[in-house]
């Protein structure tokens, strides 16, 4: 952050427009989890915000000062700690899966581990015989090739991105990864997961589990919503019964079957995904059927999917699953507990907008993604959007200049609104008149989440949009733009 010493950064824009505004002075506080800064300057993605931003932060009482600042200082970006982080709650840091970035004891490892299964190939030893206590398989094994997730063991560079991932779940160690490797293809073969891919489970489920966007760093979003199981009907058609239960059970794991053979499999590529747990309205452990459910397709996962999660975010956390999160903890792994990060209702869209960029968060956390329809003509999750932080007490102006005739198309949202938002236009003639495009109006939780303006402009100017928070709570304001010339 440019604090001591504010610089202007030029970066590719809308052409006719650039955007300016005085720098933010206020902190995130009180996140639970902070991990490192990471500069949008210092590291280019495909989601960064290709915009030159500076903004007018005025406060009730007395007004601020104005300077200019970085892109880095307006897009939100994780702070740094004011104080000692809890071990437990260490960012973790996905490792790399190029054979160069290894060091020399894991790549003796994979070696180890690769020729263990070659030897088990050329041996048919993956050639399981099916115990007819166990399920009939309708997939006949070739042992001439044995695939994992659609990719062929021992084929190319990609069976070292899967060896790495059952080597990491159990510290390098090669036997027990070779164990756990070879459970994973007995149980896949009893349970016939190829053929699961393509069976027809139906879509009850699907606001229950749902891929939605990318990360900061490319990971697709799963999202598990939890508080749909509040209906009781959909709570009974799904676990109600011992058979009912099985079905959830398959249709878990078919859906992350077809998530997973979306993923890159490649070294240097997108292998793992990024998990979003919505407890809001959870039924909880009180639920026992829900309860089995869980711990059975936990365990199936924890035994057969390794290294597959990137971060785990839980949102709209109630008191009772911290508490049990407490309990559980001294049994969880450091590994595994530094990939979790907890938020309470009130910190939900902050915390994701850590890791996922306001424009891939759904409608319903606080973004501004919805699933492509008419009622969102004219952005998708590929049109950047910037986040602002608005002081308690403070006025937010963003300033928006427009060297260009043109249709000037935007939309907006405050996180939780309760505050008053207008718009203007103000020509570079200082003799005409400044146009209202909207009248200040207070905007409650209650009306839209997102609100989409539209205004042509005839001569050089600049647009004004003001959010005025007279709460004792900070905000975060969503907003993005694109410019259609006009005609001849």
């Amino acid at each position: 952050m440019a604090d001591e010493y504010p610089t202007t950064t030029t970066a590719a824009a809308p052409e006719g427009v650039v955007i300016q505004s005085p720098p933010l002075t206020s902190t995130s506080e009180g996140n639970l989890e902070t991990p490192p800064p990471v500069s949008v300057t210092d590291k280019e993605t495909p989601l960064s915000l290709p915009l030159i931003l500076t903004e007018k932060d005025t406060a009730v009482s007395p007004p601020s000062s104005t300077t200019n600042t970085t892109l880095a200082d307006v897009i939100e970006q994780p702070e740094k700690p004011t104080k000692k982080v809890p071990e437990s709650m260490v960012s973790f840091k996905e490792e790399s899966n190029r054979i160069k970035d290894l060091s020399d004891l894991e790549k003796v490892s994979l070696d180890e581990f690769k020729h263990l299964v070659q030897e088990a190939i050329t041996n048919k030893d993956f050639n399981f015989s099916l115990t007819s206590e166990e399920p009939t398989s309708e997939i006949k094994s070739n042992p001439e090739e044995i695939s994992i997730w659609g990719i062929p063991l021992l084929k190319d560079e990609r069976t070292d991105v899967i060896l790495l991932k059952f080597l990491r779940a159990r510290d390098f160690k090669v036997k027990d990864s070779f164990t756990m490797l070879k459970n994973t293809l007995r149980w896949r073969k009893s349970f016939s997961i190829d053929a699961l891919v393509d069976e027809n489970l139906g879509d009850d489920l699907e606001k229950v589990v749902f891929m939605h966007g990318y990360d900061k760093e490319g990971h697709p979003v799963c999202y598990n919503v939890y508080g749909e199981f509040q209906n009781k009907e959909l709570y009974q058609k799904t676990f109600s019964d011992e058979e009912k239960r099985t079905r959830f059970l398959k249709w878990r794991i078919q859906f992350l079957e077809r998530s997973i053979r979306k993923l890159d499999f490649w070294p240097g590529g997108i292998n793992t995904i990024f998990q979003v747990s919505d407890l809001k309205n959870s039924p909880g452990p009180a639920k026992r059927e829900l309860r089995l459910a869980t711990k059975q397709a936990l365990q199936l996962l924890q035994d057969n999917y390794p290294e597959f999660v990137a971060k785990q975010v839980f949102i709209n956390v109630p008191w009772w699953y911290l508490a049990f999160y407490t309990m559980m903890s001294p049994f969880m792994t450091q590994r595994t507990k530094s990939k979790f990060v907890f938020a309470s209702p009130a910190r939900t869209a902050e915390a994701l907008f850590k890791y996922v960029s306001p424009e891939h968060v759904p409608i319903q956390y606080g973004g501004l993604s919805v699933d492509y329809c008419d009622c969102n003509p004219q952005f998708t999750i590929d049109d950047p959007a910037a986040v602002v932080t608005v002081k308690p007490a403070t006025k937010q102006t963003v300033e928006i200049i427009v060297n260009e005739k043109c249709t000037f198309v935007w939309e907006l949202r405050v996180v939780g609104w309760e505050v008053s938002y207008s718009a203007e236009y103000v020509p570079n003639n200082e003799s005409n008149y400044t146009i209202i495009i909207q009248k200040a109006r207070k905007v409650t939780p209650t009306d839209e989440p997102v609100i989409s303006h539209s205004f042509k402009i005839n001569e050089l100017g600049k647009i004004l949009l003001t959010i005025d928070n007279p709460t004792s709570k900070k905000k975060k304001l969503l907003y993005r733009f694109k410019v259609d010339p006009l005609s001849e």
